[in-house]
C-alpha cells in the first residue's frame, strides 16, 4: 500500500497530516507535536488518536510517505 498517509494540501501537497494508515486501520491525527522540512522532504511527530507517536517523512523525490512508530 504506497497511500500511508492522508494529508490537507492548500498551497502545496503534504502541508498538514490529518490520518496515518497503521496495522491496518486509519488512525486520525490528532496533534502534530514537530514538523521540519529537508532538501528531500518533509518530516512531521504526530500524536494520533490512539495516542501513538509517529515521525512521517514525504520524500519529494519518490513522491511516497514513510510512518514510524516514535
Amino acid at each position: 500500500m504506497t497511500d500511508l498517509v492522508e494529508c490537507r494540501s492548500d498551497y502545496q501537497y503534504a502541508q498538514r497530516p490529518t490520518a496515518v494508515y497503521w496495522d491496518g486501520e486509519w488512525l486520525s491525527v490528532q496533534v502534530i507535536l514537530a514538523d521540519w522540512e529537508e532538501p528531500d522532504g518533509k518530516g512531521f511527530r504526530v500524536l494520533s488518536g490512539n495516542l501513538i507517536a509517529f515521525d512521517l517523512f514525504y520524500s519529494y523525490e519518490h513522491d511516497s510517505w514513510e510512518v514510524r512508530p516514535a
